[in-house]
């Protein structure tokens, strides 16, 4: 018994009870209702490190001047104390709230928005799968990212707060933070650390049951090139954590031992601190080897967070256009060889670490022939607009937005990848602005696009169209009045981590040497104007949510299962899609984005569909006498 037809048979087994509400909606294993909690879990993540930031921006913006009561509000008079200096940030709280901002955002918020809750939703539904491979497993995957995000973001409220030694935690400056702490274990950066063990080991649950999900429980006459390229993004991406994670989660592991058990995995010999002296350790740590554990991870990531993205996007143009996807086959090898060169190019990340020319020499070359597969893929989704009959509904304005601002990103990039220019513009607003437009407007309208495309399958419900051009319009202005004056700012030297906004520079007397103020004069006001923009940035997701919430509840009622009239598998089944998913056998009888066949009456062709048989010809049969 093939395993699909052994899931099946096990889904039926279960189809005469109903479960509980616990069962159902709290601890499931169906793959839908984890999707569902996923996005839910990782949208609230996302507000909160958008909450983060809001408040750097502030410390940026004016740094002499107390936070606002709006902001002010979240916290109790006890934190406030304890972490802001007569209502102002501190350098020390800016750090906290830059190292949880880069953590939440990435680690518990973009990355299970793309992989958890999408992939989880519509993979299986795409393959003409009842259910992931390992349902449970995926129930743990979820609980276990739940548990790391808690206890990450719980460090907020411990005598030491959370950790403040970057989203990179590097050591040794990770090893000894937080040392005034009597039991290490109830540190902020111990936390971080538990933290991070658990979401890797929920990270590679999940990319276990994709993989396994993808290749053995495909329908009847899904081949691979019969896939939707989303699927085909989710494969990679599966792969991509499965082999990148784990060094990371060994790195974790040893330097959770350097800060609990005395080891020194990444402690050198010699460390004098002023607050303890000479430090006392067994030394003979390497700081650099972290560092090449973590971007081995970090680089792959870039594309975890950015392959679910694509996908939506390369969903939602055809649908849209009402033609095929542009490059099929050149979009799923590029996607291959994206994953593969994702691995060989995470030290141009740590140029300034003196690796010496012929070793930089290497990365260079591999980071400037990664861009050439996201080329092709960014080229092959402009030109399916070529000559489409395009319909402009809320997801595709979103995507149509991802196509230039992931242009700006990656094009940012570019000069990033030479070690020459890499040693002026390191550390500096450049490489926070130039991550920025591929995470935020890049990455971020990608997903947007997804929720619009996919809401009415998973409700039965449409979402306003009103209010997502309100959602729609001012985020795509406000995330370039926010990410762009960074270019400016870094290439002019403005530095990532200063709390001030380079405030201190200008409080140097006009008599001293110093050279650099009458930069940093001359672009701190851009300052303000990022921070306006992030605010209005803010209020600009309040129709958003309004729209999610009311558009589940009172929006207007999809008139079938298929809305967009789509030809992938997702959309044969009812809506909302019940235990099983698939109420008749399902296959796959051809590729997934036949739109405007010349041969059909319909300006679409859905894989379920099986062809016509062809007529039989009288003459031509057996018996029947010929004519002459």
């Amino acid at each position: 018994m093939s395993a699909h037809a052994a899931t099946a048979d096990h889904h039926e087994e279960h189809d005469h009870h109903d479960p509980g509400f616990l069962q159902k909606y709290v601890f499931s294993t169906d793959h839908k209702t984890i999707g569902i909690q996923y996005g839910i879990t990782a949208g609230a993540f996302l507000l909160f490190g958008f909450f983060l930031m809001m408040v750097m921006r502030w410390s940026i913006a004016y740094p002499h001047e107390p936070l606002p009561e709006w902001m002010r509000i979240f916290f109790s008079e006890n934190w406030q104390a304890r972490w802001l200096q007569d209502g102002k940030v501190t350098g020390e709280t800016y750090n906290m709230f830059g190292a949880m901002h880069g953590t939440i955002m990435v680690f518990l918020g973009v990355v299970p928005l793309g992989f958890g809750a999408f992939g989880n939703y519509v993979t299986p539904l795409q393959i003409g799968a009842p259910d992931m491979a390992f349902p449970k497993l995926n129930m743990m995957s979820y609980w276990l990212y739940l548990a790391g995000g808690l206890i990450m973001c719980g460090s907020f409220f411990m005598e030491s707060g959370a950790a403040k030694s970057g989203w990179t935690n590097y050591s040794p400056l990770a090893g000894v933070a937080d040392a005034q702490i009597v039991n290490q274990w109830l540190a902020g950066q111990t936390q971080w650390l538990i933290g991070l063990v658990l979401l890797i080991t929920s990270s590679l649950l999940g990319s276990v049951n994709f993989i396994t999900t993808i290749i053995n429980l495909r329908a009847r006459g899904m081949t691979w090139m019969r896939l939707p390229f989303f699927v085909w993004a989710m494969l990679v991406t599966g792969f991509l954590l499965l082999l990148a994670f784990p060094p990371l989660e060994a790195a974790g592991i040893m330097q959770l031992l350097d800060r609990v058990a005395g080891s020194s995995f990444f402690m050198p010999s010699g460390l004098y601190t002023k607050a303890e002296g000479l430090l006392e350790l067994s030394g003979g740590g390497s700081p650099l080897l972290f560092q090449h554990l973590f971007w081995f991870l970090g680089h792959p990531e870039v594309y975890v967070l950015l392959l679910p993205a694509i996908a939506c996007v390369a969903e939602i143009i055809p649908a849209n256009t009402r033609k095929p996807l542009w490059g099929y086959k050149a979009m799923v090898y590029s996607v291959l060889v994206l994953g593969f060169l994702s691995f060989i190019v995470w030290a141009h990340h740590m140029y300034l670490t003196g690796m010496g020319p012929v070793v930089s020499t290497f990365f260079q070359t591999t980071t400037v022939l990664i861009s050439i597969p996201s080329v092709v893929l960014l080229t092959s989704l402009i030109i399916s607009l070529w000559g489409g009959s395009i319909r402009f509904t809320p997801a595709m304005i979103w995507a149509c937005a991802f196509l230039p601002m992931f242009g700006i990103g990656g094009l940012t990039g570019l000069p990033l990848a030479f070690n020459l220019v890499d040693l002026h513009l390191h550390d500096t607003y450049y490489v926070i602005g130039h991550f920025h437009y591929v995470v935020a407007p890049g990455i971020l309208f990608g997903l947007f696009a997804g929720v619009y495309h996919w809401f009415p399958k998973i409700t039965g419900r449409y979402m306003s169209s009103k209010l997502s051009h309100l959602h729609f319009w001012p985020s795509l202005i406000c995330m370039n009045m926010i990410f762009f004056p960074m270019l400016t700012q870094g290439m002019a030297g403005f530095h990532r981590r200063w709390y001030n906004g380079g405030d201190a520079y200008l409080a140097k007397s006009p008599d001293s040497t110093n050279v650099f103020s009458s930069t940093v004069a001359e672009h701190i006001d851009l300052n303000i104007l990022m921070s306006y923009g992030a605010w209005l940035m803010a209020l600009a997701q309040i129709p958003f949510l309004i729209n999610l919430v009311i558009s589940a509840i009172a929006g207007r009622k999809v008139e079938s299962d298929n809305p967009w009239n789509a030809t992938t598998l997702e959309w044969a089944t009812p809506t909302p899609p019940g235990h099983g998913n698939f109420t008749f056998d399902v296959a796959a009888y051809r590729g997934p984005y036949e739109y405007s066949r010349p041969d059909c009456d319909e300006d679409y062709l859905p894989q379920w569909i099986a062809p016509k048989k062809p007529k039989p010809d009288l003459e031509t049969q057996p018996g029947t006498p010929a004519s002459h």
